[in-house]
């Protein structure tokens, strides 16, 4: 399993708008045409309006590949980067507690 946290900071409500409208467009087709993709769930940062916070979950390094090759996920990340200010994304790695 491989997962990623990407955080998207916006500089205006303008913006936040636009993204929200991207993330609608873009969400469905992913979850419906990537069967290595397990979770991928936008949330809002509560006290924080002008930031969102994507989960994603991928089967295994390939499938998040996959995910990137995507043209549709490329043209996402193009017009994203025309709407932020900063993202940072964080690669997590499942810690086996042993329960």
């Amino acid at each position: 399993m491989f997962a990623i946290a990407v955080r998207f900071d916006l500089p205006d409500a303008d913006s936040a708008a636009a993204f929200d409208r991207l993330v609608a467009e873009t969400v469905p087709g992913i979850r419906a045409e990537e069967p290595g993709t397990l979770v991928y769930t936008p949330h809002l940062v509560d006290g924080e309006p002008l930031a969102r916070l994507f989960y994603e979950v991928y089967r295994d390094r390939d499938a998040h590949r996959d995910h990137e090759a995507r043209p549709a996920t490329a043209e996402f990340l193009r017009r994203v980067g025309e709407l932020v200010s900063s993202v940072r994304a964080e690669l997590l790695t499942p810690a086996d507690d042993g329960s």
